[in-house]
């Protein structure tokens, strides 16, 4: 029998609020879905449930085969753990591999009987290896590491040391190199350069499971499904097309219009037998006729789809900065080492009023970790950060690790401005769309792009006027991407940006540029346009 994800009556709920009326449907071998909808929709939500992390509010989902499932914020595990052991644990290979190492220390360090028993045991090391697919599928997991921007030097370093983008890397490699029956696949394409994202449209293509994929990667989708999932967040409905993304689009243009024209002619009718109900009722002899007639109006209007409501989207406008000094942040001769790992040295940095300065640097340059410690999250090694006259930060990061989980939605948003009261804080939630019961919601259970709403709802409040962003726009629909990128042209204060959104670059208009680890500080040019998509 093939190895198939099987979703019976599932239904989706989050607290009391219905995201997904009861739906069916399997994902084979061959299948590779394009899971869709807007952010908050309840894609990841959904995507829990079919991994197992999660249960439905109602019906089952049946699991045959191995699960790979690679989530928006992943686990990594153990710290002190290496990169290279992460993804070969996939398979079982690391602990094999380490026995290997143990016995064969051990013959070369004992005689006799000892000597014997760990000659022995190699033996059955050595099969169990060959069982697990030998030495080739190590050279397997490196090969898929290396093509998503992980080389041989990040391997062999520990989890701890690695930058968020580059372990949520190791997570994608371990999946890959899984040998899963069925991915699960969210934001796969998260912190990957454009050369790994080419390869991984390459490996899906090639991929012989089945697959489920949530990615605003219009070029992912297009190169890999080959069924689209819409979940409507208006209806709690999920729309299933067995076709690609490029007839899907047409497909669901039509769907749109069809039902608006159902919806309009439904209304007309409905609307002509209520009025000729009202004209009988006034006769007694026709009582009975005209009640008949009002309750054939309500089932025409019943059987059919609510008129699809407009997406709604986060209304994002970054704050008035707070008055400061010409010079509001510097830093100078920053160094940071993790280990024998010499992430970068003698940077200096200096952020005038108003200035727009891009990062630029492959992954593991330590951007991320520059940012931090420019944020006061992480101390430099050497040199020291000044903060100016006035300074208030905002900073974005980009594993969501300034909200608190435990916390309500509405209890972090009154941590990042005490001076505004529970309504202002609602009403500046709505524009991100949080409302009613949203709010009381932990921040633990929100998809990847409600973190990102909640973190720049955060924002706003905080009247920052140095804003540290890393990857802002990861998680977001393209609606929702659009209003980030609006509000970075209007901001007037200081920005420091980290980006692989060629989008988002163009959007702040950048004086400056600092390239990393070299700490090289230049006046920004279209050439450096090139690298953000490389960095």
């Amino acid at each position: 029998m093939a190895d198939v994800l099987v979703v019976k009556e599932v239904e989706v709920r989050a607290g009391a609020q219905l995201l997904l009326s009861a739906t069916s449907f399997q994902i084979a071998p061959g299948d590779k879905v394009g899971l869709v909808g807007r952010n908050g929709a309840g894609k990841t939500t959904l995507t829990r449930i079919l991994s197992g992390e999660s249960l439905p509010a109602a019906g089952s989902v049946n699991r045959t085969g191995q699960i790979g499932y690679l989530p928006q914020d992943p686990r990594t595990g153990d710290l002190d753990q290496l990169a290279k052991d992460r993804i070969l644990s996939a398979r079982g290979l690391d602990h094999i591999l380490r026995r290997l190492s143990s016995y064969s220390m051990a013959m070369a360090t004992t005689e006799g009987d000892e000597q014997d028993k760990a000659m022995a045991s190699y033996a059955r090391a050595e099969s169990e290896l060959a069982a697990a697919g030998g030495y080739p599928a190590e050279a397997e997991a490196a090969r898929i590491a290396a093509n998503l921007g992980l080389p041989d030097r990040v391997l062999g370093q520990p989890l701890r040391t690695l930058s968020g983008g580059q372990r949520r890397r190791v997570e994608l490699a371990r999946i890959l190199f899984s040998g899963a029956d069925t991915l699960l696949l969210d934001e796969p394409t998260n912190h990957l350069d454009a050369d790994s994202i080419v390869w991984l449209r390459s490996f899906l293509q090639g991929y012989h499971g089945g697959l489920l994929v949530i990615s605003h990667d219009v070029g992912l989708l297009e190169a890999t499904v080959n069924k689209v999932f819409h979940l409507d967040a208006n209806r709690g409905e999920l729309d299933q097309y067995a076709m690609d993304w490029k007839r899907y689009l047409l497909q669901r243009e039509t769907d749109e219009k069809r039902r608006k024209r159902e919806r309009a002619n439904a209304e007309r009718k409905a609307e002509a037998l209520l009025a000729q109900a009202d004209k009988m009722r006034a006769k007694a002899t026709k009582a009975v006729a005209a009640q008949n007639m009002a309750k054939r109006a309500e089932r025409l209007l019943s059987g059919l789809d609510e008129q699809r409501a407009s997406d709604r989207v986060a209304r994002i406008r970054l704050p008035k900065p707070a008055p400061c000094g010409k010079t509001p942040l510097t830093a100078s001769e920053l160094s940071k080492t993790y280990g024998s790992l010499e992430v970068f040295t003698a940077v200096d940095l200096a952020i005038d009023r108003g200035s727009k300065v891009v990062v630029l640097g492959l992954n593991g340059a330590g951007k991320t970790t520059l940012l931090r410690i420019l944020g006061g999250i992480e101390t430099p090694d050497t040199g020291e950060v000044v903060p100016g006259h006035g300074l208030r930060l905002g900073y974005y990061a980009q594993e969501h690790e300034t909200l608190d989980v435990s916390r309500s939605v509405l209890e972090n948003m009154m941590t990042a401005s005490p001076e505004l009261n529970e309504t202002e804080m609602r009403k500046v939630l709505g524009s991100f769309l949080f409302t009613g019961d949203d709010v009381e919601k932990p921040a633990r259970v929100l998809s990847g792009g409600e973190k990102t709403r909640l973190a720049l709802a955060m924002l706003v409040v905080s009247a920052a006027n140095v804003l540290l962003l890393d990857e802002p726009t990861n998680n977001l629909d393209p609606a929702s991407r659009a209003e980030v990128l609006n509000a970075l042209r209007d901001y007037d204060g200081a920005v420091v940006l980290v980006t692989h959104d060629e989008g988002a670059v163009h959007a702040l208009e950048p004086d400056r540029v600092l390239v990393l680890p070299e700490g090289v500080e230049d006046l920004w040019n279209p050439d450096y346009a090139e690298l953000v998509s490389l960095a």
